[in-house]
């Protein structure tokens, strides 16, 4: 079975991507490539729209479908038959690329679950016009390789990601398209995304707040959820007072119904709390005005309510198949057109191959 120890850690990191504003939006794809006695797909691809799943396709139904509405009318079955064809090719290539991975790592013999992921995306800022691309890849949960945009190179955090950096590097003409993709063609597809979508993605929706504590001895979270758009802002108050200390801000999930929850968590005293006065305070863009919910110590009902919400939490995490290892800025994975005849049907570039890892192997070109 995964390790769920493993992964919701780092699928928190992921979903607490670079969202500064309500006029910032992404489009992310996401990749994941899993080995090892695991009972969940051996390759499974999500797309995102500001953190809204659209699409997505796994290794047990080999198939690319829609997850929205406002997709599922306005592309239709020829659109999702490429990304099927796409999607398989690439479901062998992070395969192989994980096998190419342990070698690196020397862990040929080594049992256990093992990943191998992709992400690459962009981002469009409404307000000022500036736009963001990037992709980058991870093995095991860590980092191994992203790409600068702004110097069109490939970073290496560790050394076995070298040997790939050297070789990425030696092809200018790539560099130079993933770049133009990531900073132009991903942000048009973004922008089309957008509008097909703007009844859903431009809603709001407001949050419902809780005050929740496993018991008398322990901290005190603070949960809003059921509020669209992603971005809410959660502080503390103590006595009527902006409270900055002995605070945690924690991270910002996907519900299943399409709206995000996000949770603060006040560590103080038994004493503190029933001293002293601790408020939650909640801003959203679909509030009037900021919600404050006051803790009391009769509130102490929430044993249950932590349990469902780390329930839904561990759900979506094997449901969207992301979450094992991006910490990174929101956008796209790096996708790329196919040619002049499928420019409308965004993939991941050849570093995708097999053998991108390789370096005694060629590069395939899309």
């Amino acid at each position: 079975m995964i390790n769920m120890r493993l992964v919701l850690p780092l699928l928190l990191l992921f979903f607490e991507v670079h969202y500064a504003s309500a006029s910032r939006h992404s489009l992310i794809y996401f990749y994941t490539a899993v080995s090892g006695d695991i009972d969940f797909p051996e390759f499974t691809a999500v797309g995102l729209v500001d953190g809204v799943q659209f699409m997505y396709f796994d290794s047990y139904t080999q198939k690319a479908v829609p997850k929205t509405d406002w997709i599922r009318q306005n592309e239709e079955a020829d659109y999702w038959n490429r990304e099927t064809q796409i999607l398989l090719g690439q479901h062998q290539d992070f395969k192989s690329n994980i096998q190419t991975a342990k070698e690196r790592f020397n862990l040929t013999e080594s049992s256990g679950v093992h990943t191998w992921q992709g992400m690459y995306g962009c981002e469009l800022d409404d307000e000022t016009g500036q736009t963001y691309g990037f992709e980058q890849y991870g093995y095991d949960g860590k980092d191994f390789i992203s790409l600068d945009v702004r110097n069109i190179r490939w970073v290496a955090p560790v050394q076995q990601a070298v040997i790939t950096k050297q070789k990425w590097d030696n092809d200018k003409a790539q560099l130079v398209y993933e770049r133009q993709y990531l900073t132009q063609t991903c942000i048009d597809w973004l922008i089309q995304y957008l509008h097909y979508g703007r009844s859903i993605l431009e809603r709001t929706v407001s949050p419902e707040v809780y005050l929740l504590q496993k018991s008398s001895s322990s901290s005190v979270e603070c949960l809003a959820t059921g509020f669209y758009p992603r971005q809410a802002l959660i502080s503390w108050q103590k006595n009527g007072q902006d409270l900055n200390e002995d605070v945690e801000l924690l991270e910002t999930l996907p519900n299943e119904d399409g709206t995000f929850q996000k949770r603060s968590r006040l560590t103080v005293s038994a004493k503190a709390l029933t001293e002293h006065q601790y408020s939650c305070v909640v801003d959203h863009k679909s509030l009037p005005d900021r919600t404050v919910k006051t803790w009391e110590p009769a509130d102490n009902n929430s044993g249950v309510i932590i349990g469902i919400v780390v329930a839904v939490i561990v759900l979506v995490a094997v449901i969207a198949g992301v979450g094992l290892f991006i910490r990174s800025k929101s956008g796209p994975s790096s996708a790329a057109s196919v040619g002049s005849n499928d420019s409308d049907v965004p993939i991941l570039t050849g570093k995708l191959a097999a053998s991108l890892l390789n370096p005694n192997e060629e590069q395939h070109q899309q």
